[in-house]
């Protein structure tokens, strides 16, 4: 945790940003500032008292240096070791702590993701070390841990994933084969809330309805289109109200799944500029990283602070 003193630097007023690039470098300039925060915010708030699982009670600790550059602070009654990366994404990595900081940073500051490629321009470390980096911190930090329902107004929809065929199709009959094959993206939306993202084996069948059934709290009024795989929700909800698309009706008063669709806009338009192509095995990690950027963008606190309260959990 950075010292109180520390001079903090003034944004701009015009600047919708919550956390600059220039506070972050002032917070935590180099290894020892971060290995310092995860010390304060896991075992010692005051920096120098914790609790030793040894001796059973509050005890002084102290860094000592070493010849190897250990990560950790002794107990000063019993020299216990404590290590501040123990259990966090950070523990046994050979990659420095301050790239490991700036690359969550990175990964929240951003609107529509940041490539493998990207961070490791940013960073100077090579591919491989990036994508590893980034594949730690959605699977691990920004994974969706489904908690509460859904509740409220909700709206539902899904959409397939992929790019379109090389070749032009014959009928339609063999676009509908082609769209089968994608992958499926369900998403339900809480109206001014949270969005939930789901890849599911098939946009028909039960495996919509079971997903629908897990996330979205029976208390709440659902707003789907009139596609027919929504049809055995009906009645396990406070209300199910319908657009009908296939009439080419999209608002109809309050009832439209424009929040939904718009997402899905944005996070294709965001996926495809970024990443290109995302193959199946991953999928759901790049949604939960999408979904948790619109679930955090209206927090009291920065997503760079909310993402670090995670990783030091």
């Amino acid at each position: 945790m950075p010292p109180a003193n520390r001079h903090k630097p003034k944004r701009a007023a015009s600047s919708d940003s919550d956390y600059s690039i220039t506070e972050f470098m002032q917070e935590f300039p180099d290894d020892a500032a971060c290995l310092e925060h995860l010390w304060r915010s896991r075992y010692s708030e005051d920096g120098e008292h914790a609790e030793c699982p040894k001796c059973e009670q509050a005890r002084r600790f102290k860094r000592y240096k070493t010849k190897q550059g250990r990560q950790s602070w002794t107990c000063t009654g019993c020299g216990h070791h404590v290590h501040p990366t123990a259990g966090t994404i950070f523990h046994k990595s050979s990659t420095s702590l301050h790239l490991w900081f700036r690359a969550m940073y990175l990964m929240t500051s951003t609107r529509c993701g940041i490539s493998a490629k990207q961070l490791e321009r940013e960073l100077g470390v090579n591919y491989r070390t990036a994508w590893r980096m980034m594949n730690k911190i959605r699977n691990e930090l920004m994974k969706d841990d489904e908690g509460e329902q859904l509740a409220g107004d909700v709206e539902i929809d899904e959409t397939s994933w992929g790019g379109k065929p090389r070749n032009k199709l014959p009928d339609k009959k063999a676009a509908a084969k082609f769209r089968e094959a994608k992958p499926t993206i369900l998403g339900m939306v809480e109206r001014g809330g949270k969005v939930r993202l789901r890849v599911i084996p098939s946009r028909r069948g039960p495996a919509l309805s079971r997903e629908v059934r897990a996330n979205v709290n029976p208390s709440a009024i659902i707003f789907t289109d009139d596609w027919q795989a929504y049809k055995p929700l009906r009645g396990e909800f406070l209300d199910h109200r319908i657009i009908n698309h296939s009439a080419g009706v999209y608002v109809e008063g309050d009832v439209y799944t424009n929040s939904i669709e718009g997402f899905f806009g944005n996070l294709k338009t965001g996926m495809r500029g970024a990443y290109k192509k995302v193959s199946q095995e991953w999928l759901q990690s790049y949604l939960d990283e999408y979904a948790w950027r619109h679930n955090e963008r209206h927090g009291t606190r920065a997503m760079f602070a909310s993402l670090l309260d995670r990783a030091v959990q």
